[in-house]
């Protein structure tokens, strides 16, 4: 805004306090500047239409006829952006409205149950959630943050790191009982694999376990292929082959003993979500709560 629009809502701002309190010291005293200055706003703003506003007296103010119609109109004005400013504090005090998160499926597992805590802090905020692990384009379907592995986007994009989370091998005792137990990395080339490939990219997941030293290849020669790792821990649990999997996706069937992890000490793997929205001058109030929340919450019990 230039100098000459600010002088011009100075004025008007001014010639309102005075058509409504009906003195340039009321006027002022609301203003917070000296009686001098709001007569002089509104002495310049009638410069600049080059029409009288107010009737000037030792006595009283009072509106001409071209002031009273000026005056209805700007006091709509006025009364719209305060509006427009308490609306926008508001929402600034209290994150509200809509957004629009996607994920990849196996992230319902984790967003899942921050949602309470996060509907409890945030109760005017709203969820549409969308759980694909098809490449979402943000920008054209209108996303307001997305949780995302694998490359990071271009530019266009703003990103938050979230701490790492860890990729277990795991078997059910059915398979070990029926396979034995492997003790040194070189055991798992006698074992059977489930493997996981990217419903992306179709490739398969690179299962390297990397120690302090060396980056060592699992060898498992899969008996079975999928494209979800839900599907994988599934057929873990069943006794069909030894498969990798996120922490927090086999947290469940580690509590019951269904699954248990192997060789902690020598295979050591780490992946990484990211968040990441498009860029702005500014983060919106209520994305900017579901990132820090999310930073706040996700993982943290690993770091």
């Amino acid at each position: 805004m230039n100098a000459f629009a600010v002088d011009r809502l100075t004025g008007l701002s001014a010639f309102v306090r005075t058509a409504d309190l009906g003195s340039f010291a009321a006027a002022g005293r609301v203003m917070g500047v000296s009686p001098s200055a709001v007569g002089k706003a509104v002495t310049k703003l009638e410069d600049q239409l080059q029409v009288r506003l107010i009737q000037r007296t030792t006595r009283k103010l009072s509106l001409t006829d071209e002031g009273r119609i000026f005056h209805e109109r700007c006091r709509r004005i006025l009364d719209d952006m305060e509006d427009a400013y308490e609306s926008l504090q508001r929402t600034r005090a209290a994150p509200r409205g809509k957004i629009r998160v996607s994920a990849p499926v196996i992230a319902h597992h984790l967003l899942m149950p921050l949602m309470p805590d996060f509907t409890e802090r945030y109760p005017e905020i709203e969820f549409d959630l969308d759980f694909s692990d098809r490449v979402v384009d943000l920008i054209d379907e209108g996303i307001d943050v997305a949780i995302r592995s694998g490359p990071l986007p271009d530019n266009r994009f703003m990103v938050r790191r979230l701490p790492p989370f860890r990729l277990l091998l795991c078997a059910s005792p059915k398979y070990l009982e029926q396979h034995g137990f492997p003790k040194t990395i070189g055991d798992l080339a006698s074992h059977r694999g489930i493997g996981f490939r990217f419903p992306n990219s179709g490739k398969l997941f690179e299962q390297n376990m990397q120690n302090p030293e060396q980056h060592l290849d699992l060898n498992l020669s899969h008996v079975m292929t999928c494209n979800s790792l839900e599907a994988v821990r599934e057929a873990v649990i069943r006794g069909v082959g030894m498969g990798c999997m996120p922490d927090f996706l086999a947290r469940a069937p580690l509590s019951t003993k269904a699954i248990v992890p192997l060789l902690m000490e020598d295979l050591k793997v780490f992946g990484q979500f990211n968040l990441i929205w498009p860029s702005g001058r500014h983060l919106s109030p209520k994305v900017r709560a579901f990132v820090d929340f999310i930073v706040e919450k996700l993982f943290t019990e690993n770091e």
